[in-house]
């Protein structure tokens, strides 16, 4: 059993949702993830495209009795005292996997060991085992606190409603119509102007379509300014619904940025940079509209990444013109313009 202490803590999380480049859909999920020693549990376990059980988007009670469980004022759901800590982001079944460890007392301080990769009720730690993390040794009051603090209404709150602005309604329906099917509510409006604050505090972001003119665009942001309401602005880049949906995702995260994957996205000659703070997969997607303004999608890369920074060419046909390029992990999404 370890003897040194580790810290504890909560911190607000997402599983980027997206419009793929095979057309596609990935559903957004916000949830609270573990923080041990300072640093994502969710990082340690490899490539892991999983959200915790303390999801923001499921009924009040089952986040409350997940909550409690983790407090092991519930018995453990597993045999062998297993509780899950990580499972699919589409569902909730076990069979899908799910990353899974013992939770235990020690006295007053409370023990997490034996983390494994579990697909059925029982699992094997010499097959499935993650032997190179923990046993993480955490304080009794320290770890309490912070889980007892998401019952005490203190869970973040994810705010996944986006007001979208503009004249172009066909662009605009098309993009709305994405956002929710991935799980991001979307409300359209030529501005802002007489919405109760209380109905504007349910927006995390106000995106603008590709040429909303500028006093269109301070008329809502002074609506926001007056109701007190702070919220994410998103300028679109281009009329083009999967580049406007990570845009999007971005003004979304509310991971702290100290605790992102994903950190650093730029396109000079020819090559994408990008920095990444632990290995993860990651995709490279290239957007942009031909001379008949059809969207091109070009995938530019899709592979696991070590920690740091990495440069990656560019086809010069999928960047031609205008254009722009989409980074994606699990956990976030980055855009830049690609500047000739």
């Amino acid at each position: 059993m370890c003897a040194e202490y580790t810290t504890f803590g909560l911190a607000p999380a997402m599983r980027a949702g997206g419009v793929l480049t095979d057309g596609g859909y990935q559903v957004h999920r916000d949830f609270v993830d573990f923080i041990v020693d300072g640093r994502p549990l969710l990082f340690r376990l490899s490539d892991l495209d999983a959200v915790s059980p303390l999801a923001s988007d499921v009924p009040p009670a089952i986040f409350t009795a997940q909550v409690r469980s983790l407090l092991l004022e519930s018995p453990a759901p597993l045999p062998g005292g297993r509780y899950v800590v990580y499972g699919c982001p589409e569902c909730e079944d076990l069979a899908c996997g799910a990353v899974t460890a013992v939770i235990q007392p020690d006295g007053e301080d409370v023990i997490w060991r034996d983390f494994a990769w579990q697909t059925d009720e029982h699992a094997d730690l010499e097959l499935n085992g993650y032997h190179g993390i923990g046993p993480f040794r955490f304080r009794g009051a320290e770890y309490r606190a912070a889980l007892s603090a998401l019952l005490g209404g203190s869970a973040p709150d994810p705010r996944r409603r986006v007001l979208l602005i503009g004249a172009r309604v066909a662009v605009l329906a098309k993009l709305a119509a994405a956002l929710r099917t991935i799980g991001v509510g979307a409300d359209i409006a030529h501005d802002a102007d007489h919405v109760p604050a209380d109905e504007l505090r349910a927006y995390g972001a106000v995106a603008f379509a590709p040429g909303t003119g500028e006093q269109q665009r301070a008329a809502v942001r002074r609506a926001f300014e007056r109701a007190e309401v702070p919220v994410a602005r998103v300028d679109g880049l281009a009329p083009i619904v999967p580049l406007l949906v990570a845009q999007i995702e971005h003004a979304l995260d509310r991971s702290p940025l100290e605790q992102r994957r994903l950190t650093g996205l730029a396109v000079t000659d020819g090559e994408a940079d990008i920095e990444i703070t632990s290995a993860c997969r990651v995709t490279l997607a290239a957007y942009r509209l031909d001379r008949f303004s059809r969207t091109r999608t070009h995938e530019i890369f899709d592979g696991v990444l070590e920690p740091g920074r990495h440069r990656i060419a560019l086809d010069a046909k999928a960047v031609k013109g205008p254009s722009f390029v989409v980074a994606r992990t699990s956990g976030g999404v980055l855009v830049t313009a690609v500047t000739h």
